[in-house]
Formats: C-alpha cells, structure tokens, sequence
C-alpha cells in the first residue's frame, strides 16, 4: 500500500504523524510511506531521518494526497485542505477529526466521498480509548503547567504562586472529569504542591483516584452544586470532560465564572469537543489566551502541540499498531477484524457511520455493517 504523510497546516501545529521507527516497520512489510518535504521539522525530525528508515521525501502535499491510498495525519483536515479530500478515490484518512465540533469537516469529509477513521473513537472492549490516551496524557500534564503560567501577574492571572510559601497557601486546583485527561492533570497539580480536587460521576473512579493519591487529592462527586462550590474558591480551574465522538457538556457557566475570584484560570481540555466551559472558544498556541468575566481562558485547541517532538512519539506509538494492520489488510478487513478500529470510522462513501457525530449535527447516519 501507499502511505502518505502530508505536513500539518492548522495553526501551531509541529507534530507529524510517523515516526522513523514507524516507517521502518511499515517498509520492512512491503509498503510505500510518502512523507511530505519538512514534515518533521517541527518535531525535531529530519527528512534525512525518514529517508534513512526507507521513506520518499515528496515536495508537495497535493502529490502526497493524491498518490496516497491511506493518509496518515495529526489533526483534523482545515479548510486549506479540503479540495485534497477527493483527490484520489476510495483512499482512506486516519487521523484525529472530532467531528462533533465541526460542522464543515464534516461536510466536506462527507462531500468527498472516501473513508475517515478517527483516533479518538478507537475503543477498546473496557471503553478505554487507546489512540486518545497518549495525547490527553500529555494535554492532562500541560495543564497545571499552562494554568500556573497564567495565574502569575506576567500571564494575565491574580499573581499567585501555585505551591505557595511557608505563613501563605497554595492554589485550589479544581479537576473536573477523572478520566485520562484528568488524571494526569490531578498528578502534575500535586507535584506541583497545590490544593487538588477532581470531580466526577463516577463513584468507583473516584475511590481509584483517592486509593492512587492516599488522601492527597480531594475527590468529590460531581453535580452543579458541587462545582460551583469550589469553583468561586478556584485559583485554577481544568475542564477534562470527554463524552466519546460527542461534544462535551458544559459545566461551567458564564455566570458562574463572573462569581470567581478576578483573575482566576480556567484551563479547557475539552476544547477539541467543543469544551466544557460556556466561554470556551478554540485559541493558538501563538494566542492561547483572552479574558472574560474577569477570569483568563486557556482553550488551546492542539495542546499536545505545543510539545510535539514528545507528542509525535507518543502518539505515533499508539497508532502504528493500527496503521500496520490498515496497510496489511485494507480497512474493510481491517475492521472485520478488529472491534476497536471498527468503533473509529466515522465516515464511509458519503455517509457518516458514527451516530454521536450525526447526533450532534442533526445528520442521518449509515450502520457500518452496510458497507461491509
């Protein structure tokens, strides 16, 4: 099979979706990988590092789209790109869309009439998400890190030191959602010395998180009364909420956040989804803030980007065993063959196949079963 890798082109995005390594593997079995001219460079990778495992350096990513059957990418196609979905038919896009959020992807994924396979609803038997877990690990331990940058007085926040001082209290950092995401927040924001508390509905989550922390985080089931309570206590606030394929509730209110004290962060994870936050609005790496009601928003919307030769590794760790099993096999038997790569194809021949995301667009949707 032919394997493209085009460059990103969304704003502040430095991953890439392969590695070396990967290419290795998908030569050694036979395969064409295409990897776009600089491709790497944002992740610290060389063309010459690709071309050493067996990679064709190619100039332009109209040639990588075009001559590829499967493409592999990071973040979902941008509106720059959309004319290269239809460029060469029954090819198949594996890469992170989140549909949910955006209505015009979705057309225009639908428009063009080939397969899409979504990283973030590849789920296992257990519910765990295997191709989302490496970047909300990473996006959960930036965030303590980005809401304490902000909260100094140079960021926009209040000018207060996360682990405080001997005679001065540290930060509330309030975690809401005790998945991934929100358990790799709730670790760092400890590390970090702060007062920790994490939310969920999930009672049995909660006593693994309690048992895991020995009593050092807060845990506390959620419910609107319960996080307003400590969000107007909040120095920093991290919205980790994932419903699978669909948008993200919101939780935390406008009027909720004018009661918080002025200068407070809150920091939205779920941002890829649509956030959890009413405020939310995607920002950039380049702009990853702006004020509202007196608090500061942080709602990158590739967090993982923002470190991306960590990311590229550990994302590309997670999708390679699936890429490999794609390229073998194409995506039909591919799928036939295993549950959990089935779970992500989102879209088919015109028809979305995933019914969150027609759900949320108010779209028809098609059993993949149809088309197998």
């Amino acid at each position: 099979m032919i394997i493209g890798v085009p460059s990103e082109v969304k704003t502040d995005e430095y991953r890439v979706a392969i590695t070396p390594a990967g290419v290795r593997e998908l030569t050694a079995h036979g395969h064409t990988v295409l990897v776009q001219r600089g491709a790497g460079v944002g992740s610290s990778i060389r063309d010459a590092d690709f071309q050493a495992t067996g990679a064709t350096i190619v100039d332009e990513a109209d040639d990588v789209w075009a001559d590829a059957e499967l493409v592999l990418k990071v973040k979902e196609p941008v509106e720059s790109e959309y004319h290269r979905l239809s460029a060469r038919p029954n090819q198949v896009l594996f890469t992170y869309l989140h549909l949910a959020a955006s209505r015009s992807c979705t057309d225009a994924l639908v428009a063009a009439g080939n397969v899409a396979i979504a990283y973030e609803t590849v789920r296992l038997r257990d519910n765990s998400l295997p191709l989302l877990t490496p970047m909300s690990e990473v996006a959960g331990r930036m965030a303590p890190l980005m809401g304490a940058h902000h909260l100094m007085r140079a960021g926009g926040g209040r000018g207060t030191l996360v682990c405080g001082v001997p005679g001065v209290a540290a930060a509330n950092v309030v975690v809401i959602g005790a998945g991934v995401a929100g358990m790799a927040a709730a670790t760092l924001a400890v590390g970090m010395h702060a007062n920790v508390s994490i939310f969920d509905k999930n009672l049995e989550r909660l006593r693994t998180i309690d048992h895991h922390f020995r009593g050092e985080v807060e845990t506390v089931a959620s419910s609107t009364h319960a996080i307003e309570e400590a969000c107007v206590l909040a120095d920093i606030v991290i919205g980790a909420v994932l419903v699978v394929g669909a948008k993200a509730p919101k939780l935390v209110s406008d009027d909720l956040v004018s009661r918080m004290r002025p200068g407070s962060v809150l920091v939205d994870i779920s941002v890829d989804q649509g956030g959890c936050f009413e405020a939310t609005r995607p920002t950039t790496h380049s702009e990853p803030v702006f004020e509202h009601n007196g608090c500061v928003f942080y709602c990158v919307a590739n967090m993982p980007g923002a470190v991306p030769n960590t990311s590229t590794h550990a994302l590309a760790n997670a999708t390679l065993p699936y890429t490999i099993e794609l390229a073998r096999h194409g995506w039909r038997e591919a799928v036939l063959r295993d549950s959990a790569l089935a779970e992500g194809v989102n879209v088919v021949d015109g028809h979305l196949t995933y019914g969150p995301v027609a759900d949320a667009h108010g779209l028809d949707s098609v059993s993949l079963s149809a088309f197998l």
